[in-house]
């Protein structure tokens, strides 16, 4: 028998993921029995609205989620390392926005517009994996187009806002541009350079080939989420100075000749996507229109003439929206309605 209302869990509440968590489970009325906030020492004792009400945040321990149907994780690998067998155990599952488990075989990585048949293999392990944010946005996008024309090859290049390196990187941002505005000097201490009125290309550690993890976490992610062990993608990473919402330019060749139309009239169809392509009037995907919706926005749609099957593609959504705490909101929906 189905239950009305399930115990949930927010692993991680007070960082920006994890308040998005909170406030996706109240605008998309998720029926929440029992609420647990929690969260290291530094930030247990306040105070968070849910639903009208004041939920305390709690410390988080090996002890904390007796009772707990689903767990939803944002305080990073290491916490979800250490903490998500103890969450399994007391009988709760575990959706992971950390890129602990992603690449795991037997851990499903799941966008729900793409791939929710996966959330089915929750059960080996108990865990079911959110992808990156800018590898979800992507793949959303992409997957309308594979099915109908099957992708060859992806080039991708991403303008990632520092909302994506969290509050303090937020923080960062907003206190150099006052300083270079006030003639200060500016502090760095969450990027290796002034972010202020800059791009850096370089999103997480370089590897031994030159690519950083980052551009690694969308090459591998894709592949697994739409089953192209093989698939050629390519990809460079780079932090902007935007607040929110991720921006990707996607360079797409298929087996299959799609023109812009038809391109066009597949995305329109597509769950989760909102063309926004109409340049002689100005418009199209902007960070600061994503920034606080739902939707993946798609626009500057038009035909690569310099490969038979090629298309571009201007993808932007909200990173700590669909690229974080809705996606894991969408996957428990789905759990508890087919799974639960």
């Amino acid at each position: 028998m189905k239950k009305e209302k399930y115990n949930v869990a927010v692993v991680g509440v007070t960082g920006a993921v994890g308040e998005q968590m909170r406030e996706v489970l109240e605008e998309r009325l998720f029926p929440v029995g029992e609420l647990r906030f929690l969260a290291s020492e530094r930030s247990a004792g306040q105070f968070l609205p849910f639903n009208g009400n004041r939920v305390r945040v709690e410390v988080l321990d090996e002890d904390s989620f007796e009772g707990i149907d689903v767990a939803l994780f944002s305080a990073g690998g290491s916490v979800s390392a250490k903490f998500a067998s103890a969450a399994v155990a007391a009988g709760s599952v575990v959706i992971d926005n950390t890129a602990y488990f992603r690449m795991e075989p037997d851990i499903p990585l799941v966008v729900p517009e793409v791939n929710a048949s996966e959330i089915a293999n929750y059960k080996t392990r108990g865990v079911i994996a959110n992808p990156n944010c800018s590898t979800i946005q992507m793949v959303v996008a992409l997957k309308p187009i594979h099915d109908a024309a099957r992708i060859k090859r992806v080039v991708v290049s991403t303008y990632q806002s520092v909302s994506g390196a969290g509050r303090k990187a937020m923080e960062e941002l907003s206190h150099q541009v006052a300083a270079l505005f006030n003639g200060k000097e500016v502090e760095k201490e969450k990027f290796p350079h002034q972010i202020a009125f800059n791009c850096i290309p370089h999103i997480d550690v370089f590897t031994d080939g030159g690519y950083t993890k980052e551009e690694l976490k969308m090459v591998n992610e894709t592949r697994k989420i739409l089953g192209e062990p093989s698939l050629r993608i390519t990809a460079t990473t780079v932090r902007v100075p935007v607040f929110c919402s991720h921006s990707e330019s996607v360079n797409v060749e298929t087996e299959k000749k799609l023109t812009a139309a038809d391109v066009k009239a597949i995305l329109r169809k597509a769950p989760g996507v909102m063309v926004a392509d109409e340049p002689e009037k100005n418009v199209y995907p902007m960070a600061i229109d994503a920034t606080g919706t739902d939707a993946i926005f798609v626009g500057r749609i038009r035909e690569d003439d310099s490969v038979p099957n090629g298309i571009n593609l201007w993808v932007v959504a909200d990173n700590l929206r669909k690229g974080a705490a809705l996606n894991a909101v969408q996957i428990a929906e789905i759990l508890i309605r087919d799974y639960l």
